[in-house]
C-alpha cells in the first residue's frame, strides 16, 4: 500500500509541477533571479516531503503545488503592474563599469570582487577591464556589457559590405528523411535538394544524418556514420 500511494502521488506530483511551469512561463536557468531559485529549491523540498510522508494525502500534494502556484503569480503580476515595488521586491540593475572606470562602492554593495569581476567578464570574452565602457549587473547575476567602440567587432557596414537579407537555416534532412515542410517554406522541392546533395558527392538522402540550408544560401551537409565508414568496416 505504501509504494502505491508513493506512486500515486508521484504521478500527482509530475502533472501538478507541469500545469505549474505551464502556468508561470518558460524561463531559462540563467534568467532565474536569486528569489526564483530559492523558490525552486523550497518548492522541490515540499513536494518531495510531501510524497514520501505516509500522513500527507494526494489532496495535500496538490493544495501545496496550487498554494505555490498563486503566490508566484501574484508575485509576478505585482512585481509586473506596480512598478514602485518591482525594485524593493526584485532589486535593479547596478552599474558596476560607466565611461570605463569601475564603480567601486557599488561593487562592494553587491559582494563582488576583482577577481570574480573578471571571470564575469571572462564569460563574456573579455579579457580585461579597460575593454569595457559600462558593465550592467543584472538582478539575475549575469553581466551585460557594452565594449568601447576600438574593441567593438567590425559590421558590415563599416566594412563597406553590401547588405545581405537575414533568414534562419533550415534543416532540409534528419536521419536520411526529408522534411518535405521546410522544403516548401522556403520555394524548394525534392528535384533541387538531390541535385544539390549530389553537388556535394552525396547520391541520395540515406547517406545524409543531416543537412540544412544556412543563412548564406549553401547547403551543409553532415553524412552519416555508414557513410564515413571505411570500406571493409563493420
Amino acid at each position: 500500500m505504501e509504494y502505491g500511494s508513493i506512486f500515486i502521488k508521484l504521478i500527482a506530483g509530475f502533472i501538478g509541477l507541469w500545469v505549474m511551469t505551464r502556468l508561470l512561463g518558460k524561463k531559462e536557468i540563467s534568467a532565474l533571479t536569486p528569489f526564483d531559485f530559492i523558490s525552486a529549491v523550497i518548492l522541490g523540498d515540499l513536494v518531495g516531503e510531501t510524497i514520501y510522508e505516509e500522513k500527507h494525502s494526494v489532496l495535500m500534494l496538490l493544495f501545496t503545488l496550487a498554494v505555490w502556484t498563486v503566490l508566484s503569480i501574484l508575485f509576478e503580476k505585482v512585481t509586473q503592474h506596480i512598478r514602485k515595488l518591482r525594485k524593493p521586491l526584485e532589486g535593479e540593475p547596478e552599474i558596476l563599469i560607466r565611461d570605463g572606470k569601475v564603480d567601486l562602492e557599488k561593487l562592494r554593495r553587491n559582494n563582488l570582487d576583482f577577481e570574480q569581476l573578471r571571470m564575469m567578464l571572462r564569460a563574456k570574452d573579455t579579457f580585461s577591464i579597460n575593454e569595457v565602457a559600462y558593465a550592467i549587473y543584472e538582478t539575475n547575476g549575469s553581466l551585460s556589457l557594452l565594449k568601447k567602440p576600438s574593441y567593438e567587432p567590425a559590421t558590415r557596414e563599416e566594412l563597406q559590405l553590401p547588405a545581405r537579407e537575414v533568414q534562419l537555416p533550415q534543416s532540409l534532412i534528419e536521419s536520411g528523411e526529408i522534411r518535405y515542410t521546410a522544403l516548401e517554406s522556403l520555394g524548394k522541392n525534392e528535384s533541387w535538394l538531390m541535385q544539390e546533395l549530389r553537388k556535394s558527392g552525396y547520391p541520395n538522402p540515406a547517406s545524409v544524418a543531416y543537412a540544412e540550408l544556412n543563412e548564406e544560401g549553401e547547403l551543409c551537409v553532415v553524412e552519416s556514420v555508414r557513410q564515413q565508414a571505411k570500406p571493409g568496416e563493420v
